[in-house]
């Protein structure tokens, strides 16, 4: 069965870097399809022929042995990806995409958690979490923000975000993908 993935690299920048050319073509040569690079913030699509889980396996060791990344990774299916975009609870803050953010989250966080990262909320942010994901939507600016750092340690699970504008590039890179 081949499945379309999202691939998202936790932590990329700074000091840890994943240079998307050499990315794209270690991937290439593992035997995934059809695989396509955005920016060098640590996103990649591609095509598997095994399960989600053996994938990010297999992924997370060949970024390890050809990179030394040894950071959490993330999958989404193009299904799981566009169900994301298309049940954005803040539909208002797509034409300013870069206040918008979707957190990938590697579990369900339980509601007391949910409603502690809510109590931390300021001014105009308003978060919503659904299942894995978590929006953010900060209209005085992400990085002003002082949520985004300790979203894991509240919500007791590890994340990686994305602005609005990547996550639609991810979507429409998924589809190329997967349609060829």
């Amino acid at each position: 069965m081949n499945e379309t993935y999202v691939v998202l690299f936790r932590g990329v920048g700074g000091a840890t870097q994943l240079p998307t050319k050499p990315l794209k073509e270690a991937l290439a040569k593992a035997g995934y399809a059809n695989v396509a690079t955005y920016i060098n913030s640590g996103n990649a699509v591609l095509i598997s022929d095994r399960p989600e889980a053996e994938t990010a396996a297999d992924i997370a060791g060949i970024v390890r042995r050809e990179f030394g990344f040894e950071k959490d990774i993330m999958l989404a299916t193009l299904n799981a990806w566009s169900k994301l975009v298309a049940e954005n609870p803040f539909p208002e803050a797509v034409d300013a995409p870069t206040t918008l953010h979707a957190f990938m989250l590697s579990d369900v966080p339980a509601q007391e958690a949910v409603d502690a990262l809510a109590a931390r909320t300021v001014g105009r942010e308003r978060i919503v979490v659904a299942g894995k994901v978590l929006y953010f939507h900060a209209p005085d600016g992400f990085g002003r923000s002082k949520l985004p750092p300790v979203v894991d340690r509240t919500l007791k699970v590890v994340s990686t975000a994305r602005n609005w504008n990547t996550v639609r590039a991810l979507e429409s890179l998924a589809r190329q993908a997967g349609a060829r």
